[in-house]
């Protein structure tokens, strides 16, 4: 089913690009027939818009496969594709300052977009019919009937697979319900049933070191062409999903997955930092910045600028910058701000609600201080407090901090009034550092901006 799955997502990457190629060619000779002219550039748009596509391609991972096919998976990940690309040929069309013809380009991409959901559908119904066919269903069953073994068994009645479950092998001694598979035989009666029966995979739930036995069964396993394959149990060790990687064929166990530990994701995220800090710097702050400063110093005496010490990557601790937003205090740098704060001052309480103090941290991005986005850097102090309540807290430094973040766009902002706030901040920004991807950066940033147009109720 695998190999199947590669060959025609293959099929489906080339004709996504015939698709592309065709439609422009397509609705430019369309337009031609009213004597309409789409740009003496087209050339330079046909090209940006293939870019744009593989690059979205890329970053959404959208043809990385696997044997269980997620229907759901490949839906978001299209969308996400589809999105990205349409914000690069968007950025094309604003920053290379030459006039297309609007409906050529309005016609273009909702043409391409329509073929790419066209592509999509034939591709579920190949897949489909090639999963329902007997000629690649693969019968299996389990060893042992424990909660792993049920657990699997229900994974694949929700999975779409290849994989047809027949039933267990347990002793009749140890088991004590009914269930949805029956109970076929004991241990010994595992390969002869598979012979006769043309069961193609055996998965054993039970270990090794408590059962020998099981060598013995593997090895008639293969000798009659039936693959035996382990499932173990880790949360014996730990109470929690793992992440299992390999280094030279030998399996490394961490506690998660983490997409930033990958060079080319953090390449790509620091590309993505530079680029946009400074886009903010140039355009935004050259001109904010100096205006913001006068309003400050208008209104009370004391530095421009607010500089912090907070913590930062694998805890070293950098300077942060803000605009100050309070009454110069000797309590900065230990007392959190609060709803009624008196430090602040009025153009204080302004920039802090429009999120305006915190914009000087894109030069911490620039710099390589912080990212646009992550975990949101606290003061050495809290950070010394929080670590001794929140047994997770210090994992979040595995990242670099953020201007914003998964936390923050989902309400978890602001001041930290009790325990159950702090952890659910720590697991949102934990959950981000395992999902990472560069569609989930831009998603936040897009958050963040609406939440700060719409107005939050934690943003004082």
């Amino acid at each position: 089913m695998y190999r199947y799955l590669k060959i025609f997502l293959v099929q489906i990457i080339v004709l996504d690009f015939i698709c592309l190629n065709g439609i422009f060619f397509l609705a430019g000779f369309g337009l031609r027939q009213y004597d309409l002219q789409v740009h003496q550039g087209a050339d330079a748009l046909l090209l940006v818009s293939n870019i744009a596509w593989a690059i979205s391609l890329y970053t959404s991972g959208l043809y990385s496969v696997s044997q269980q096919l997620s229907y759901e998976k490949m839906a978001r990940k299209t969308a996400h594709s589809v999105l990205m690309y349409l914000l690069i040929l968007l950025l094309f069309l604003f920053l290379y300052q030459q006039l297309y013809s609007r409906f050529f380009v309005m016609m273009y991409c909702s043409m391409f977009i329509i073929a790419v959901v066209i592509n999509r559908l034939l591709f579920y119904w190949i897949t489909d019919s090639i999963r329902r066919s007997k000629g690649v269903e693969r019968k299996m069953v389990i060893l042992g009937y424990n909660e792993m073994s049920k657990q699997l068994a229900d994974n694949l009645l929700a999975e779409k697979s290849n994989l047809k479950m027949e039933g267990y092998f347990e002793e009749y001694s140890k088991v004590h319900e009914l269930s949805y598979y029956p109970v076929i035989g004991n241990l010994k009666d595992c390969v002869p049933y598979a012979k006769s029966n043309n069961i193609r995979e055996i998965y054993s739930t039970l270990s090794p070191e408590q059962f020998p036995y099981l060598y013995t069964l593997a090895y008639e396993a293969e000798q009659h062409f039936i693959h035996f394959r382990f499932v173990p149990d880790f949360k014996m060790f730990v109470n929690r999903q793992i992440h299992v990687d390999y280094f030279n064929n030998i399996p490394i166990i961490s506690l998660r997955a983490e997409p930033l530990d990958d060079i080319a994701n953090r390449i790509r995220k620091r590309i993505f930092d530079i680029v946009f800090s400074t886009l903010v710097i140039v355009f935004l702050l050259s001109w904010l910045i100096p205006l913001l400063a006068l309003l400050i110093r208008l209104e009370s005496k004391g530095p421009v600028f607010f500089i912090q010490h907070r913590t930062g990557r694998n805890n070293r601790s950098f300077r942060c910058l803000k605009m100050r937003s309070m009454y110069v205090n000797k309590d900065a740098n230990s007392k959190q701000a609060t709803r009624n704060d008196k430090r602040f001052t009025k153009i204080g309480r302004i920039l802090r609600k429009t999120n305006l103090d915190e914009m000087p941290q894109f030069l911490n991005v620039w710099l390589g201080d912080m990212s646009v986005v992550g975990p949101r850097p606290h003061m050495l102090k809290h950070t010394e407090e929080y670590s001794a309540i929140i047994q997770q807290y210090m994992v979040r430094h595995f990242l670099k901090p953020g201007i914003t973040g998964w936390a923050q766009v989902n309400g978890y902002r602001g001041e930290i009034t009790d325990t159950l706030h702090l952890r659910k901040r720590v697991e949102h920004d934990i959950w981000y550092m395992e999902n990472w991807s560069v569609y989930l950066d831009l998603r936040i940033i897009f958050l963040t901006a609406a939440n700060t147009l719409r107005g939050e109720k934690n943003a004082f």
